[in-house]
């Protein structure tokens, strides 16, 4: 049976596919064009008239984001900024310490157990310049029950007293990234996730939860909601047990579930420690792979985050803070790498600082030997920091870059002002430099660490302003057009899904995306104030809850 979509414009990203309507038959488009001569050339086709009054593109697709946005929303929000659960309900942001302290304080107020675990995320605590928490104000919540706050960037946790004494961190605790303070005693941060798993039981009862059923779930409506229609799953667990497989292939290849998704391995979350039996390992979960659930990518990890000063910069941040953390020692990278690329599997490797960068590159070519495997596409993840003699390296290798462009919105000011500079924040992101050295593209919102939000993410690409209203690099900036590419082809490619999403394209799946504004007439100032009406995945039609 044939159907055909109507729409009040149709934006397919494919020069050859023009017109006003598209034909979808068995889950995929079998013809773009005018609805007459659609009609004309599938007698008996239905006419389907639910967009008629809406904009139709291809559905969006994120290719930085982990599943752990949806599972978080069972714990408790603290964001500086307001953000929208799975199911619609906007929190409104904790703009100052002692807002968070108040909603803590509530949520402790309504627990009967003294002693359970409090479990809380979004803080960011460069937002509260001069002071910054630490376990002296989670005891003014609780002196009894484990408190445990993830930070935004999910590369830092602060605790309070009451958890550090219940899982002995103490003053003679050597472990990297447990900062101390002048007499010696630990403050209740903990950076990077060595350091994040001395907390214990209060550690895995926050993180077990973001990767069940339920958080999956979740994941798939705040996808929908953003007008997604595939999504990644960046390396946020290990694909080395069964378990953990059988359970996505459970939700995502559910006809309910909205969204495809593209599940990455991150060794540095379990399963075998050599790099050959790692890669052996998802070279077999690939084969597992159905219509709607992709395995067969490996995440590396190298350095922290800027705004929480652990990524690796090659200048000083300018606040004086002491360089960051190296989450894969350099001198292994290139033994990390080799098994990996060896395989043909897919390899994104997160890289915040342009330090971080440069051993990426030193590593990949000595494996390659400066020629590339043919068609890797590995993607340099943030490269945020990111070089122009580095951006030319990078095409030289024939890799990606995939942008964090929502950095410009939610900590553009701090990083001018705070961590690297003026100079250094301009260059941030750079995104037109990367098209103009012809390296395929894609931005992201790294969700949780920012909100799940594909227009958001393609309007700070094209507008590259702060919070405040500072524009940081103008020249920089991505035209509405760029700005699309990257959200559906860009992130298609980097995927290796662009032959069968990314554009409205005959032969491609029907995926779509429906739009109350058009952003060709909205343009760059108002992508992110386009509403999503629903999505098409496949055919089957998922209007946003």
């Amino acid at each position: 049976m044939t159907t055909i979509l109507t729409a009040a414009a149709l934006h397919t990203l494919d020069p050859a596919a023009t017109g006003d309507a598209v034909a979808i038959a068995d889950g995929r488009i079998t013809a773009v064009g005018q609805l007459d001569d659609l009609r004309d050339a599938h007698p008996g086709a239905e006419v389907d008239d639910r967009y008629c009054e809406q904009v139709l593109l291809p559905g969006f697709v994120e290719a930085h984001s982990h599943s752990m946005a949806g599972g978080m929303w069972s714990n408790l929000y603290v964001g500086y900024f307001d953000n929208r659960d799975p199911d619609g309900e906007v929190w409104a942001g904790c703009t100052t310490i002692d807002a968070v302290i108040d909603r803590l304080s509530a949520a402790d107020a309504a627990m009967d157990d003294p002693l359970a675990p409090m479990l809380a995320w979004g803080l960011d605590p460069i937002y509260f310049p001069g002071e910054r928490l630490v376990a002296d104000h989670l005891d003014r919540v609780s002196t009894t029950r484990p408190i445990f706050v993830f930070h935004a960037s999910l590369h830092l946790a602060t605790v309070n007293t009451a958890l550090m004494e219940k899982e002995g961190i103490t003053a003679d605790t050597m472990a990297e990234g447990v900062p101390k303070d002048g007499a010696g005693n630990p403050i209740g941060e903990l950076q990077e996730p060595a350091a994040m798993r001395l907390a214990g039981d209060s550690f895995m009862s926050m993180v077990m939860p973001l990767m069940s059923p339920e958080g999956i779930g979740a994941f798939g409506r705040l996808a929908r909601n953003a007008g997604l229609t595939t999504a990644v799953d960046l390396g946020s667990g290990s694909l080395a047990g069964d378990g953990m497989a059988g359970m996505w292939q459970q939700v995502v290849n559910d006809p309910a579930f909205p969204a495809r998704v593209s599940v990455f391995h991150n060794p540095g979350h379990g399963g075998p420690s050599d790099l050959d039996d790692v890669a052996a390992l998802i070279g077999r979960r690939r084969e597992e792979s159905s219509e709607k659930l992709r395995f067969g990518g490996v995440k590396f990890v190298l350095d922290g985050s800027i705004q929480g000063y652990t990524a690796r910069v090659t200048e000083p941040y300018v606040n004086g803070k002491d360089n960051g953390l190296w989450l894969v020692p350099p001198a292994q990278l290139a033994d990390w790498l080799r098994p990996v690329l060896d395989a043909r599997l897919l390899l994104h490797v997160h890289c915040n600082g342009d330090q971080a960068v440069d051993v990426l590159l030193d590593a990949f070519s000595e494996v390659t030997g400066g020629a590339p495997y043919d068609d890797h596409r590995t993607t340099v993840q943030h490269c945020q920091l990111t070089r122009d003699d580095q951006y030319r390296r990078i095409a030289e290798l024939g890799m990606c870059a995939n942008l964090f462009s929502n950095h410009f919105w939610y900590w553009g000011d701090q990083h001018h002002d705070l961590t690297v500079g003026p100079e250094r924040a301009a260059r941030m992101n750079a995104a037109a430099t990367v098209l103009a050295n012809d390296i395929p593209l894609s931005i992201h919102s790294d969700a949780s660490v920012t909100p799940l939000g594909p227009l958001h993410v393609a309007w700070c690409a094209a507008n590259r302003q702060t919070a405040s209203g500072r524009v940081l690099g103008p020249d920089e900036r991505l035209t509405v057009e760029q700005a699309l590419h990257a959200v559906t082809l860009g992130a298609a490619y980097q995927l290796r899904m662009d032959d069968e999403i990314g554009s409205i394209s005959v032969g491609k799946r029907a995926d779509l995306v429906a739009l109350d504004a058009d952003p060709y007439e909205v343009g760059a100032a108002g992508l992110r104030d386009i509403g999503v009406v629903g999505t098409v995945l496949g055919g089957d039609h998922h209007a946003v809850g």
